[in-house]
């Protein structure tokens, strides 16, 4: 018998972004919450890049803002540079991204966790989880030392920690990420409950001495200026700071002649390496190997924080020999007196077949235990932290009786990444894309706190002060775009100048400003001269009452899309249904279905492998169902 028996509401096991996210969620929610890490040393350690956001991830940063989540806040009070990718498009894919100080980030985030009221924190080895067989439900976890944690629901987020082992050249060393310990025995436990688990890999890059490099032989990556910050709390005077500058190389033919001569050296190549890469995260060989024609590739340099010399290189994972890195860092632009502070290496790990899981990430085989992060197949900081917190905010859902708080694809990526995971089968680590998302000027990063604040609100993770502002930004832009649209100016020869100097046709009558804004050369800036009754607003607003008038038609044909896709979401399928015998389905369809018990038809579109007669036939029997 254990010596130690403990009860809460929730236990969470991991404290990388998944298991944090997580915790707070809970907690604040209102339940007892217990954190497990192998070492407090590492909560919310960035164990890769220096980045949080980019190109999609920024938006599932700000959407978890919005909803209550404390990765943007921190991020903000943790940066050392910021930048708004993909201006120079549509606002549809414009994104956040910022380097952080890793170091600063996981303390600021750490002291977040610990005065959190109701989480505790515990550190130790999770090996198992206790079920009620007969039930089939959760009711907690044992610890290496035999320690047994009592709860009715458990969240585990181990994110790279499962079984892991990290590889470069011909070393091969059971550990996690940095070195530090894995985690080895849990992966045993869930393989006797049932779950299948696969095993993924992903790699991290050599980082460098800055005092080693030389900086005129490289381009300068600067930040914006001003800093939009990441979190809609965060006063946008308090980020305007003095921000540390990034840089720009490229390899060579000397170096893509270097990795060719070793290829038979590299893991990935010779056999060593078992799991599966992201593919949309190559390491510096596969590049190389896989696009032979390109006679360089680029190398961000990128420093880790403001009080290190050490430089991180994005675009240059590997798992090369220790020897080949170095002389591969001496080929390249400003390296060559190059000094290589942490070699590169792959690392491949345990993790679950998403197909596991009901869209709330709890799983299907045992009621009350969630799954969150890059335990679920998933890649990146952002990814994880917001599996994180739906599964936390699921989790307390569940305890208190309540229906499942689940984002659809129409609302949010956060509702695309979710059900991308437990509808598709992902052979490969999941990277959320810009390019996933079928609405996604409706899913804007500018708007995410007016599509989602008010969801936040209602699960008491938003506070009336930040509700009463969102509601207050939302009547602004509304107002305005209503005066644009009834404020006219008339065809005479002053106005015409104006229009003239902005490179725009003369009008030959009356026109409402709204009607002039949509026209290519004007917005709402430089329309100011026309419009000498405009009222002072804030940057942001204006950004969105430009875009709601720019893009006007573009987004009432989106929301027509949507309220089709909703009818497809509407339609709930029984969760009694027999596919196995549903005789008018082709058979690739029956397994699928029967193997991912789709919630409703549109979720059962997603599914690959089910085709639209398939559908057709599942909308016949509904109907028949519905009747009887």
């Amino acid at each position: 018998m254990s010596l130690i028996e403990e009860n809460y509401d929730v236990i969470v096991v991991g404290a990388g972004h998944a298991g944090v996210e997580a915790a707070l969620a809970s907690a604040r929610m209102g339940m007892e919450t217990l954190i497990f890490t192998l070492s407090p040393d590492a909560i919310s350690m960035m164990a890769c890049n220096p980045n949080i956001g980019g190109s999609s991830k920024g938006h599932l940063v700000r959407e978890l803002d919005a909803l209550g989540g404390e990765m943007g806040k921190v991020c903000d009070r943790s940066f050392i540079q910021s930048r708004m990718l993909n201006k120079s498009k549509g606002p549809a894919v414009h994104s956040l991204r910022a380097q952080a100080d890793k170091q600063l980030y996981s303390q600021n985030m750490r002291e977040v966790l610990e005065n959190q009221e109701r989480v505790h924190i515990r550190q130790g080895e999770v090996v198992s989880i206790l079920t009620d067989e007969e039930k089939k439900e959760v009711r907690g976890v044992e610890s290496s030392t035999g320690a047994r944690y009592f709860a009715k629901a458990v969240i585990i987020c181990t994110g790279v920690y499962l079984n892991a082992r990290c590889i470069y050249g011909e070393v091969s060393e059971k550990t996690g990420p940095n070195g530090l310990r894995r985690a080895e025995k849990l992966s045993d436990s869930l393989r006797e409950l049932g779950f299948p688990l696969l095993r993924f890999k992903t790699g991290t890059p050599a980082r460098v001495d800055r005092r080693s490099l030389d900086f005129s032989q490289m381009e300068v990556q600067k930040g914006d200026v001003p800093v939009v910050p990441f979190s809609f709390s965060t006063d946008p005077a308090s980020v305007q700071i003095e921000q540390d500058d990034c840089f720009l190389t490229y390899t060579n033919e000397e170096g893509h002649s270097l990795i060719r001569e070793n290829i038979h050296r590299a893991p990935m190549y010779n056999g060593s390496i078992e799991g599966t890469g992201p593919r949309y995260c190559p390491s510096i060989e596969d590049k190389v190997m896989k696009f032979p024609d390109k006679d360089r590739h680029q190398i961000f340099v990128e420093p880790e924080g403001r009080y290190t010399n050490e430089m991180y290189l994005s675009g240059l994972s590997s798992s090369l020999p220790e020897d080949v890195q170095i002389a591969l860092l001496h080929t390249m632009p400003g390296f060559q007196k190059a000094e290589m502070v942490r070699h590169a290496y792959a690392i491949e790990y345990d993790c679950l077949n998403s197909l596991e899981l009901k869209n709330n990430l709890e799983t299907k085989r045992i009621a009350g235990l969630f799954f969150a992060g890059q335990m679920n197949g998933s890649s990146g900081y952002e990814e994880a932290a917001v599996q994180g917190f739906m599964a936390g905010v699921n989790a307390v859902k569940r305890l208190r009786g309540e229906e499942a708080f689940v984002l659809d694809r129409s609302e949010a990526y956060i509702g695309v990444l979710i059900d991308d995971l437990v509808t598709k089968e992902n052979k490969e680590p999941y990277r959320m894309m810009t390019s996933r998302a079928e609405y996604r000027l409706l899913l804007r990063q500018d708007n995410a706190d007016m599509r989602l604040r008010e969801k936040g609100y209602s699960l008491g993770l938003i506070s009336e002060e930040e509700i009463r502002k969102t509601r207050e930004k939302r009547e602004s832009i509304e107002k305005e775009v209503e005066r644009m649209a009834n404020t006219y100016i008339g065809a005479n020869e002053k106005n015409n100048a104006v229009l003239s100097r902005l490179g725009s046709s003369p009008i030959q009558s009356g026109i409402s400003l709204l009607e002039l804004c949509k026209r290519p050369e004007c917005n709402y800036k430089n329309l100011e001269e026309l419009d000498p009754e405009r009222p002072s607003l804030s940057a942001f607003i204006c950004e969105e009452v430009e875009i709601e008038i720019k893009y006007e038609g573009y987004i009432k044909r989106q929301i027509q899309q949507v309220e089709a896709f909703k009818k497809l979401e509407r339609k709930k399928l029984p969760k009694e249904i027999d596919y196995k015998n549903m005789q008018n389905l082709r058979l690739e369809a029956r397994q699928k279905l029967d193997k991912i018990h789709p919630e409703n038809i549109g979720m059962a579109s997603r599914i690959s492998g089910v085709s639209p007669a398939d559908i057709s036939v599942l909308l016949v029997y509904l109907e028949k169902y519905r009747k009887e």
